[in-house]
């Protein structure tokens, strides 16, 4: 089946774009949003991960520091510390699968890609930490560039937009050509940061400019999963926001969402499958 993303922007052949793929999240922080502390050891958290894959997990996506909202800052010592171990375990029990590193740091993200991990994916797009951008250029690592206003500690203070999807496109816009000035052009992810320095009204603005996002030929990340965008609609509570994370993934996958940032593998690889069937069996000509 033909890829869904152009040969010119996209070259990594361990995850490929036939149809929209998923991201299991693996959180080995103990004060996430949603499970923190829930897979705390080296044994919970392999089990966890070899159950997304059966799942139909395509990446495992490994993060060492909380990025809730007003989530408290986790030094780069200590972030590493939570990594170096789980990162060649992941690798050494699961050769084939991709592996990710959520950090927003270049020196963290050396090193992971050193221990195994294929992706780095940065919050912040390349604006924390700006040599994050010499090490995904020296190692030609697949990079997923997120859109944030202000911090994970701040960002949810009054965030203010013109034209949320145009600004955080011109976000992209700039950040790619720093990239492409660095030898850059290919293996790039666009995340618009869904709940990041974002209201409500924001986010289901987001959803429908995912298309002007992809029109720019690289994947599209949808992060949202359990998210406050949907616990505010529904009055819901994370544990209780499956229900919904499925609607607004569907919606998501519609609007030309390319990979699916999630907790609940099963249920979003049914969500593709479903969506594939309706894309695929369009009125005929």
């Amino acid at each position: 089946m033909k890829s869904l993303i152009a040969s010119d922007k996209w070259t990594f052949e361990k995850l490929t774009f036939e149809q929209p793929r998923v991201m299991g999240i693996l959180n080995i922080t103990p004060d996430s949003f949603y499970d923190g502390g829930y897979h705390s050891s080296s044994e919970a958290l392999l089990r966890h991960a070899e159950t997304m894959i059966a799942e139909g997990a395509d990446v495992l996506d490994v993060g060492a520091f909380s990025t809730r909202p007003a989530a408290s800052e986790v030094s780069a010592d200590e972030e590493w510390e939570r990594l170096k171990n789980i990162l060649p375990l992941l690798r050494r029990q699961f050769p084939r699968v991709v592996i990710s590193v959520d950090t927003y740091r270049s020196v963290t993200a050396r090193r992971a890609i050193g221990e195994g991990a294929d992706i780095v994916n940065d919050i912040s797009g390349g604006t924390f930490d700006p040599e994050i951008f010499e090490v995904v250029a020296t190692h030609r690592s697949p990079y997923i560039m997120m859109h944030i206003q202000g911090t994970p500690a701040t960002m949810q203070i009054n965030p203010v937009y013109s034209d949320v999807v145009n600004e955080i496109d011109n976000f992209f816009q700039r950040q790619l050509v720093i990239l492409k000035n660095k030898g850059v052009e290919k293996n790039i992810l666009l995340d618009p940061g869904f709940g990041f320095g974002k209201t409500v009204a924001h986010n289901y603005r987001l959803l429908h400019g995912i298309g002007q996002f992809a029109r720019r030929g690289f994947p599209v990340v949808a992060g949202v999963s359990r998210k406050s965008m949907i616990n505010k609609i529904l009055g819901t509570k994370p544990e209780t926001a499956l229900n919904g994370t499925t609607a607004v993934h569907m919606l998501a996958l519609m609007n030309g969402a390319s990979l699916l940032r999630v907790h609940d593998v099963k249920q979003a690889v049914e969500t593709i499958k479903l969506y594939c069937a309706y894309r695929d069996n369009g009125e005929e000509s």
